[in-house]
């Protein structure tokens, strides 16, 4: 109890000491040592590192999680599962709750109905952009935010500390200095003896060995952040990549649901379906191409273009490409490709043709395909 109470006393002391020396510092009464400016250089390059990774991180969780309600609970249901050692379940995200309600109101509505009809159509839909925001969200957790996370919870505060202790060591060396300044001062006017100087002497050298040291420490993990950097750096590439692979995938959806609704209201529109007329949602310029002025396009098979017919069709092409397909694709009918991811195919282009789509040849078959699912190749 004894020895507690004299650490206690000994720390309260150094405290005490410290204090006096910082405020005389700051009122310019005493003297400061200045760091290195290399060391100087360094801290002020973490102190940006950390206030810029800061706000990334939180302006990140944001973009990903807009409600700021939402947030905090998310962000404390993730603490609690991470303190309990256990994974976080996966949660339906917006769009698949809608996805979800539309089907559930398709069955009571009537899914033979066109309304019902329709309502499944769009909840598939919605369900699929769910997916992929929801993969996203997980991706950009894994490969960006925790990455964040952890340099500010782990690196940087073992950098506060090391800077803390090196703050607490200048100011302990410029203690020693001025105490041997007063010392010397005493012993020429003969009011102190020599032992007290040598004294002092000593404690400045402990002082300034136990500084050097701690300056070295705090030097080799600040120069650490340059790493720091570069792990980010792969980070914000792994997100963007993320964020580039989510969006592409709405796009494709958007387009498949937007082909699927045009459809269904091509066909709910026709009274007698032999004539029913069925241009196709988002190339139609190419469908007229490949049938005579007016003559109508039935939905029936019968009807529809065959890629033989196509190859047939004398078409005046603008300009040939290579192109490498990025996803799989499942043709729709018999005017469009299939495609396999990373297979490359001969593409180009039409007269009055939709924008959104090429003509593609892969040996002795062609067709029409999506210019979102292909890299062009110079």
């Amino acid at each position: 109890m004894d020895f507690n109470v004299k650490k206690l006393a000994s720390d309260a002391g150094v405290f005490f000491t410290r204090a006096v020396q910082f405020t005389e510092e700051k009122l310019g009464q005493a003297e400061k040592t200045e760091l290195d400016p290399h060391l100087e250089n360094l801290i002020t390059r973490a102190d940006g590192t950390k206030n810029w990774t800061e706000k990334i991180l939180r302006q990140t969780e944001v973009l990903l999680q807009p409600n700021p309600i939402d947030h905090t609970g998310a962000r404390i249901e993730e603490f609690i599962y991470d303190k309990l050692d256990k994974k976080l379940p996966s949660k339906a995200t917006n769009a698949e709750l809608l996805g979800q309600y539309m089907l559930e109101a398709a069955n009571e509505f009537g899914p033979g109905t066109p309304y019902g009809s329709t309502l499944i159509t769009v909840g598939e839909y919605q369900k699929r952009l769910g997916g992929a925001e929801r993969e996203f969200l997980h991706t950009s957790a894994t490969t960006f935010l925790t990455p964040l996370r952890n340099f500010l919870e782990g690196d940087w505060r073992t950098i506060s500390k090391e800077r803390r202790l090196l703050e607490n060591r200048r100011l302990d060396l410029d203690i020693c200095k001025a105490r041997l300044k007063k010392a010397k001062n005493a012993e020429a006017k003969g009011a102190l003896l020599s032992e007290e100087v040598d004294k002092a002497e000593h404690e400045l050298r402990v002082a300034q060995t136990e500084f050097d040291r701690q300056a070295e420490v705090t030097r080799l993990l600040l120069e650490g952040i340059s790493s720091t950097h570069l792990n980010h750096l792969r980070c914000l590439q792994d997100f963007a990549e993320a964020q580039a692979t989510y969006y592409a995938q709405c796009h494709h959806y958007m387009q498949d649901l937007q082909r699927e609704l045009n459809r269904c209201a091509n066909s709910a529109g026709a009274h007698i379906p032999s004539a029913a007329v069925c241009p196709n949602p988002v190339s139609s310029a190419f469908l007229s191409g490949l049938t005579s002025p007016g003559a109508p396009v039935s939905c029936s098979s019968s009807q529809r273009p065959s890629t033989l017919a196509m190859e047939q069709t004398q078409l005046p092409i603008t300009g040939t490409r290579k192109a490498k397909v990025l996803y799989d694709y499942e043709a729709h009918d018999a005017s469009e490709l299939s495609l396999l991811a990373d297979e490359f195919i001969t593409v180009y282009t039409v007269p009055g043709m939709d924008p959104d789509w090429l003509i593609g040849e892969r040996g002795n078959e062609k067709g029409k395909v999506p210019v979102t699912y292909l890299e062009l190749l110079s």
